[in-house]
């Protein structure tokens, strides 16, 4: 089992939460880890990346190499496509479908979304509009992680299980609203992904 995770977006969405969720999961799993982090301007929504390395046998480089990602998981779509030199032929795009415009040659969403439509794996979801049906846009990042369960080649248990873990300490509400985006985000990966998968 091995699976290259590139996770991106922009400072302040989450990032690292997502990474801290995988994580906690993949460890609880007697799996190998290695995990690289980029941080931009997170005050001015700088690019924020992670590279992260799951595996059951040992890891010894903590980057991906371009062409080799297994999944890009991304909070921002012009994020998503400025590492798409990094998935490899099979892998899969799960980003998010609303920009986040933080500066003032951010490109057309048309043209966003022609770039992406040409990604032949992915699923495209609008997870502030799931956030808020939920109940808070807080959430956003883990409704993005549930979409992205089905590419980690880690049990959806303990997906949930490393959500317990990382969010206790902020008590059993924001436990059962993280579950919830959780749950959301894989039911609509689910609808958007082939039967044959």
């Amino acid at each position: 089992m091995k699976t290259d995770i590139f996770i991106s977006g922009v400072g302040g969405q989450g990032i690292l939460s997502i990474a801290a969720v995988i994580g906690e999961a993949a460890l609880h799993q007697d799996l190998y880890m290695k995990q690289a982090e980029v941080h931009g301007m997170s005050q001015r929504g700088g690019d924020v990346q992670s590279n992260l390395r799951i595996s059951d046998k040992p890891i010894y480089s903590d980057l991906i190499a371009k062409g080799k990602a297994d999944l890009i998981l991304s909070l921002e779509p012009m994020e998503s496509l400025r590492y798409l030199p990094w998935l490899s032929k099979e892998g899969w795009l799960v980003t998010n479908s609303k920009p986040l415009i933080n500066m003032n040659n951010y490109p057309e969403e048309a043209a966003l979304k022609e770039a992406l439509d040409r990604v032949p794996n992915k699923v495209i979801l609008d997870v502030e509009s799931i956030a808020k049906d939920l109940g808070s846009v807080r959430v956003s990042n883990i409704v993005m992680l549930g979409a992205a369960t089905p590419f980690l080649g880690i049990a959806y248990e303990e997906i949930e299980n490393g959500i317990r873990r990382i969010f206790d300490r902020k008590g059993q509400a924001i436990v059962e609203l993280n579950l919830r985006a959780l749950a959301a985000g894989k039911e609509v990966a689910d609808r958007m992904m082939p039967k044959s998968l």
